[in-house]
């Protein structure tokens, strides 16, 4: 056995979905281990086995997946106190559910047994025992969850240890120590473990909690301390403050302490997989994340940029690639040339080289970040400021005008946005009316109906966010008005901004360069 390798065992869909606002469709559980099963990962928990129909369906539904690499877990409980591990409806559902693997968590701290439970030590010891023979009896892989053991074992180490011995003598493969209330510090971690392995021996796995913000560095110190199985989420994801994110965790194991979790390049998806689960669960993607967050690798201060334009390493702690990230440099007030020429190059015009145009382009942007123009999040805008600057740009199309009407009929009916557009592409002029739901969303579907014919590729085009900032509001109703919008065509997404005491021309404004990068970007490829 490889002694780098470190067993890596998902648990989103069981407590990662517990999680606040996280929820899995059926057929999105199944997206999900076809995902995980090609990234490599070794371990996927399914779902609490008899706890609903909902999992025990998705157990048999994954039985008919061809999986190439992961084993599928079915979680469950230890039996209930002064019952027959037979007669346990949640025992018996976790043979039912068909796995080859199965968890169960039992009861490492005293003080549960005795005020949750309300039974006997001895009891506890044999519904660890008699639970772990049984699922052992029926031919299942059985891990045993130590649930608060290191509460457990700091208020009491001989009762902790018995009840990891209990499992271990009734045959479990890993007992897994958990940092149920997330609360244990690293040091302590480490300093268990390492006890915890020289008592008990065996296969010692970790599963933390992430309430004091230490659930990866916990981890990490498990491993350290010679733990071989390790459990977490995508993307942190779980009850209260989430569990270990797995998107920082093998990167950092495996970069940063030499161990194996993956098969060998499959750590470049890293970033792939992070991004294709929050898709599945409808959720933002957090860019602050580590490795795999968009702007884990980003650079704004000038001399920042400077130096990483010399020499990456002197502001990245690993290249970005190697977790299928890139690095994304920052326009601002704050920027210098470094930022105008590396950006310049990132969005794919200009050379390295070359320095035409950068100090115009950077007094140009000044000037309009002084007007309340934010580039960061606009990269689309931003490569249109270059052209025009660099007096390269191609207008596709000309505003001859718009009207916005916005109609309530009466007080029991909803508004009702209607937007007339007249645009001139060359020699014609296309006038069209569209609704929407509120006026931006009007002009939107205005806008792009009357390019269509002269640029069918905009039919692809969805305004995915749209967010306003008031950038004075000492001002009141008369206040500058911000906006950003992040469009995207199935393939790329982009974001544009548009400033004016007016929202409904600033929204325009973005609108059109949004459009505009579009197609810019379409005549590129041709």
């Amino acid at each position: 056995m490889n002694k780098d390798k470190v067993w890596v065992y998902d648990t989103t869909l069981r407590d990662g979905a517990q999680g606040e606002g996280i929820s899995f469709s059926a057929a999105g559980k199944l997206n999900f281990v076809k995902r995980l099963d090609e990234f490599g990962i070794d371990y996927i928990e399914g779902g609490f086995a008899g706890s609903n129909q909902k999992d025990m369906d998705f157990f048999a539904a994954v039985k008919k997946m061809e999986l190439k690499h992961s084993k599928v877990a079915a979680f469950g409980s230890t039996r209930r106190a002064n019952k027959r591990v037979q007669d346990d409806m949640f025992s018996t559902s976790l043979i039912k559910a068909g796995t080859p693997t199965v968890t169960i968590f039992g009861k490492t701290w005293k003080m549960h047994v005795e005020e949750v439970l309300r039974t006997s030590v001895e009891e506890n010891m044999a519904m660890i025992y008699d639970t772990v023979a049984y699922l052992k009896d029926n031919g299942r892989e059985v891990f045993f969850d130590a649930e608060h053991f290191f509460d457990g074992y700091k208020d009491d180490p001989e009762f902790a240890i018995k009840a990891l011995e209990s499992a271990v003598s009734a045959g479990a493969d890993a007992c897994v120590l958990c940092d149920t209330n997330g609360g244990t510090m690293p040091h302590e971690i480490y300093e268990i473990t390492e006890s915890v392995i020289s008592a008990v021996g065996g296969v010692i796995g970790i599963h933390t909690h992430n309430d004091s913000g230490m659930a990866v560095a916990n981890a990490v110190e498990s491993i350290r301390a010679g733990a071989t199985h390790v459990q977490g989420t995508i993307n942190g994801y779980g009850e209260r403050c989430g569990n270990s994110s797995l998107c920082t965790l093998i990167p950092t194991l495996e970069l940063k302490l030499g161990k194996s979790c993956l098969p060998k390049g499959k750590l470049k998806e890293m970033r792939d997989v992070s991004l294709h689960v929050d898709d599945l669960v409808n959720f933002r993607h957090d860019s602050k994340l580590p490795y795999v967050g968009k702007s884990a690798f980003a650079h704004k201060g000038g001399a920042h940029v400077n130096a990483v334009k010399k020499n990456s390493h002197t502001f990245e702690h690993i290249p970005p690639d190697l977790v299928g990230n890139e690095r994304h440099i920052l326009v601002s007030e704050l920027s210098g040339g470094s930022n105008v020429l590396l950006k310049a190059v990132e969005l794919g015009i200009g050379r390295k080289e070359s320095e035409e145009g950068a100090k115009e382009i950077l007094a140009s942007l000044k000037e309009m970040e002084a007007k309340g123009y934010s580039f960061e999040s606009a990269d689309a805008s931003f490569k249109i400021l270059i052209q025009k600057v660099l007096k390269k740009h191609k207008s596709f199309f000309d505003l001859e005008g718009f009207r916005v009407i916005i109609d309530k009929r009466n007080k029991d009916e909803s508004c009702v946005t209607q937007a007339a557009i007249k645009v001139r592409v060359g020699d014609d002029v296309e006038h069209t009316v569209a609704e929407g739901d509120g006026p931006v969303d009007a002009l939107n579907h205005a806008l792009r109906k009357a390019l269509t014919r002269f640029y069918p590729s905009i039919a692809d085009v969805a305004l995915r966010d749209f967010r306003v900032r008031i950038l004075d509001p000492q001002e009141a109703t008369a206040a500058i008005t911000q906006v950003l919008i992040e469009s995207g065509d199935g393939q790329e997404v982009w974001g544009t901004v548009g400033v004016s005491d007016n929202l409904i021309e600033a929204s325009w404004e973005a609108l059109v360069d949004s459009v505009e990068y579009k197609l810019f970007r379409d005549e590129q490829k041709k």
